[in-house]
């Protein structure tokens, strides 16, 4: 076995061999108390490293981690002894003369050292990392660590928003389902952890109203299941979506259910959950921006606004028997989902129950799509106004006083309803 030979020349130059390394449960010792230990000792303890820091004084982030118990410190200068049993050595004391003592010991007792003061005379380096999920991409750029930091950052966005390829090609013995809410349909209102999880999927068990754009980034051989629903239409009932769902993850899959709005938002979300733990799956929930506050708001309807409305009341008003009386007496607004083909009905219910003919109401169809076009009038006219439009499904009905604030917050184009662009 021989000595290494010492660090020389442009670290650009040197030969390096990227590693990644298992520090759980292991002795690294950081000597240094100030700020710059203070964060490569926060990234080794997530890492779950035992660590020691070697210092007579402590910055406040690291005094705060000994205070948790996250750490242990010897509260002293530098001693030779100091490294015995470590895995790895930092030493950032910004004292040259220290570092080299570090260093040297750490080299006889044939342990790698990261040098803060001087990359180019370490025998370890770190470097600037993206992570997610079970990812870690790693960049170093030689001596340069702020152009590694902005890589960095931007394979960080990447890897946050799906883009960059994350699909598994291992199975596991049983997979997962992750129910994602699409928002209101607009593909950029999806949710970074959503639009991750759409490209780590194997299938995808799609909805009608979801963001369907996202479907053409899937890679070719991904499943697609259409589970489309509309009033009264069904490509799937809600049993046989459970099983696709419990069926596909017991094959090792990773299956997501893309569903528009947000999954526990009159979306039987909840169904789901249920059917996926009852069979032993992994699941999990992102939320999503709900249609039944996001439409109205891309048209200039704010669901609550000062003065005006103090709160919302959400309905299914597709085929269910509410509590009329009750919610005719309620103040604020009222948002209605899947209603427009009984919007006549709905209307002359409410009024008989005692709610003002004059109320405004606003019928918003095809939210945040390129289609959105407005609707308002009164409960007295709104439906013979809807009628002569046209209006139809998707469509966000609000009742209430806010909905007059189309015209003013929205505003959009009287002749055709659209929004300017």
């Amino acid at each position: 076995m021989t000595d290494a030979p010492p660090a020389t020349g442009r670290l650009d130059d040197m030969p390096r061999h990227p590693l990644l390394l298992d520090v759980a449960g292991r002795r690294v010792v950081m000597v240094g108390g100030g700020p710059v230990a203070a964060r490569r000792v926060a990234r080794l303890v997530d890492d779950g490293a035992d660590v020691l820091v070697v210092a007579p004084r402590l910055c406040e982030d690291l005094a705060d981690a000994v205070a948790r118990g996250l750490v242990h410190w010897a509260e002293r200068e530098y001693a030779t002894g100091d490294l015995d049993g470590a895995w790895l050595v930092h030493t950032a004391t910004g004292e040259p003369a220290v570092d080299d003592a570090v260093a040297a010991d750490a080299e006889a007792a044939r342990t790698w050292c990261v040098r803060a003061d001087d990359a180019a005379r370490s025998t370890a380096w770190t470097p600037a990392v993206a992570r997610v999920d079970d990812v870690t991409v790693a960049v170093s750029t030689g001596r340069d660590p702020r152009r590694a930091a902005a890589l960095r950052s931007a394979l960080q966005v990447l890897l946050d928003t799906g883009e960059l390829p994350l699909r598994h090609h291992r199975r596991d013995p049983v997979g997962t389902v992750t129910l994602v809410g699409g928002g209101p349909g607009d593909p950029g209102l999806v949710t970074t952890r959503g639009r991750r999880a759409v490209a780590e999927a194997d299938v995808v068990v799609v909805d009608r109203l979801a963001p369907r754009a996202l479907l053409d980034t899937l890679d070719p051989d991904v499943e697609v299941v259409e589970a489309g629903k509309s009033p009264h239409s069904h490509t799937l009932t809600q049993e046989q979506i459970n099983e696709v769902l419990v069926e596909r993850a017991l094959r090792g899959l990773r299956v997501v259910r893309l569903k528009g709005g947000d999954p526990f938002v009159l979306g039987r979300g909840g169904e789901e959950v249920q059917a996926c733990r009852a069979a032993g799956v992994p699941v999990e929930v992102v939320p999503g921006v709900t249609s039944a506050i996001a439409v109205p708001g891309v048209a200039g309807v704010p669901v609550t606004h000062r003065g005006v409305s103090r709160q919302v009341t959400i309905l299914s008003a597709h085929d269910s028997a509410p509590d009329w009386p009750s919610i005719a007496a309620l103040d604020g607004t009222l948002v209605l989902l899947m209603g427009v083909g009984r919007l006549a009905e709905h209307a002359a219910t409410l009024v008989a129950h005692g709610k003002d003919p004059a109320t405004p109401v606003a019928v918003v169809e095809n939210g945040t799509l390129p289609g959105q076009r407005t609707t308002v009038g009164t409960l007295a006219d709104i439906a013979d106004r809807a009628a002569a439009r046209g209006v139809g499904n998707p469509a966000v009905v609000v009742v209430g006083e806010v909905a007059a604030l189309a015209d003013v917050l929205g505003p959009h184009d009287r002749a055709t309803g659209r929004l300017p662009g």
